[in-house]
């Protein structure tokens, strides 16, 4: 599939990058010894891996635990790109389409089109692979925690909020009124307690997006503070980490 002479990677090796907790790596590539290659380098750098041909692609397909896919294409044929639609019509696990000759800038366009999340061109460097890798990753988890299944609602240290009404109500039963945004932010924290959650991930999840300082967010938080606890001051509840953002410390149950 490469031309000879061709390196598959562009730069040495550099101290490991640790891997996301997402699953498997699968490798499609007809080449099986930049596929072993590949393979290698993610395993060396303990990210797990598997590869295949086109064959059995399908079969691959039908795990659960694959997280992402990097699948080897060329401009001079159109397998990659029917591959790539193969796998949309499959599956929704992210595909990063990669190719010594995906230069043409239509190529890479149709590509993205077809549901590739990121075009790779020229010779592969594992480096930015991976960096982008984790990119995508990293935007995959952050629409898992935006995009929660709603259920009736939470019940955290005596308080309750109820989605259907959006009502807050206090630990003596008192109805405690949020801003559309307060309610956005509360519910973020609810759907991961415990976990500390960056300046951006809240922005995201109260859908602030217009916000040109994630330091707004820290307003957001003060208000829903003062709220939830007698003294914001010195808060118990929703903890700072300092240099990130914010984790809310309660114990949280869903309500039916």
């Amino acid at each position: 599939m490469y031309r000879s002479g061709t390196s598959l990677f562009t730069t040495p090796p550099s101290a490991p990058i640790r891997p996301s907790h997402f699953g498997r790596v699968l490798v499609i590539d007809e080449d099986a010894r930049m596929r072993d290659t590949i393979i290698d380098h993610l395993r060396d750098r303990d990210w797990a891996a598997i590869g295949c041909g086109q064959r059995d692609v399908t079969r691959h397909l039908q795990s659960k635990d694959l997280s992402l896919i990097a699948l080897h294409a060329r401009l001079e044929t159109t397998v990659g790109l029917d591959m790539l639609r193969q796998i949309r019509g499959q599956s929704h696990v992210p595909v990063v389409l990669y190719g010594n000759d995906l230069g043409d800038g239509v190529t890479r366009i149709v590509a993205l089109e077809l549901g590739a999340d990121d075009v790779l061109c020229g010779p592969l460097n594992p480096h930015e692979f991976l960096a982008r890798a984790r990119a995508i990753l990293r935007r995959q988890e952050l629409g898992r925690l935006v995009v929660q299944p709603r259920r009736g609602g939470y019940r955290f240290d005596g308080w309750e909020l109820r989605h259907a009404t959006r009502e807050l109500r206090s630990p003596q039963g008192e109805l405690v009124p949020l801003t559309k945004k307060e309610y956005a932010l509360l519910g973020v924290f609810l759907g991961a307690p415990g976990r500390p959650l960056s300046r951006v991930q809240l922005m995201h999840g109260t859908r602030a997006d217009e916000d040109i300082f994630d330091r707004s967010i820290d307003v957001q938080v003060l208000r829903l503070r003062r709220k939830l606890q007698t003294d914001p001051s010195a808060p118990q509840l929703i903890r700072t980490e300092r240099g990130f953002g914010y984790t809310l410390n309660a114990t949280v149950e869903p309500l039916f």
